[in-house]
């Protein structure tokens, strides 16, 4: 009896033969299965995850829509509002949005509602009141969302009647990057707003009341930028002034005022990137 054939006999394990080409692609089949499965297992949920992270993030919805929780609960998803609107400002969201998914939404920084339409055609359009001029008497208006007056349109100051139907807001413009503020370091700017590739679109009074431009297509040369109190649809709504810093010195700032109803035209003209100044979604007014 050879030596291999003694171990055996006490007890040891036989060396395996080789694996197979067959067994071997068998078992990398196996494997493969088990990191797609391991992957759509988790693709799930994170997929079940993802609506309900977006849902937390504020959107901004179209004028004069109701509080979120009953906006969401009467809009039917039509797409109404989408089709009126003359600068194409108002989304429907997708399907990261949860129970949001196809609810009408404004993204400022891409395109702002600039009110062209001049009688907020969104909300005529709108067949279930979940855009609305008047809030039924059910639902009360939150604290600081009413406006103390109705906004008063740049574009129809000289006309007979110069406001908007609007009773509350939709947001308010903050100042949250002031270090980029181009008006806060005193600095001024030439150029195209957004640069050439931006498609977004602005009303100026100076070229059509009535027909919006592309921004790209309106030029600055102003020596300090105000660009987003030049370009503020509503009267009064924001104004450059001098304030004073924490150190003791004063600088010129953009600073909102009551009238503000969170648009976003602010917001999509800032020529600073990322934007010095931002609509947040469903604010109310502080004073």
């Amino acid at each position: 009896m050879s030596e291999e054939d003694t171990k055996v006999g006490a007890g040891k394990t036989a060396p395996k033969p080789p694996m197979s080409k067959e067994r071997k692609q068998q078992a990398r089949r196996r494997v493969l299965r088990t990191i797609l499965l391991s992957g759509g297992v988790i693709g799930a949920a994170v997929s079940g995850y993802l609506p309900i992270a977006y849902a937390r993030k504020a959107r901004l919805r179209p004028p004069g829509a109701l509080d979120e929780k009953d906006f969401l609960s009467s809009c039917i998803k039509c797409g109404q509002c989408v089709q009126v609107c003359p600068v194409d400002a108002i989304k429907l969201a997708d399907l990261v949005d949860g129970f949001g998914v196809g609810a009408p939404y404004i993204d400022a920084r891409a395109q702002a509602c600039d009110f062209s339409c001049d009688a907020v055609q969104c909300v005529l359009a709108c067949p279930t009141g979940s855009l609305t001029y008047h809030k039924p008497e059910f639902l009360p208006v939150r604290p600081g969302a009413q406006l103390a007056a109705k906004p008063i349109l740049k574009a129809k100051k000289n006309d007979p009647e110069p406001t908007l139907n609007m009773r509350e807001r939709i947001g308010v413009a903050r100042l949250t990057r002031p270090g980029t503020c181009l008006a806060m370091q005193g600095k001024g700017f030439k150029g195209q707003a957004r640069g050439p590739d931006f498609k977004g679109e602005l009303r100026y009074m100076d070229v059509d009341r009535w027909k919006p431009i592309p921004i790209r297509d309106h030029p600055y040369d102003v020596a300090e930028c105000d660009l987003c109190v030049r370009e503020c649809p509503v009267m009064d709504a924001i104004s450059i002034e001098l304030v004073f810093m924490p150190n003791g010195t004063q600088r010129k700032s953009p600073v909102v005022h009551e009238p503000c109803v969170g648009c976003g035209v602010c917001e999509m003209i800032c020529p600073v990137e990322p934007t010095a100044i931002e609509i947040v979604a469903q604010e109310v007014w502080r004073a």
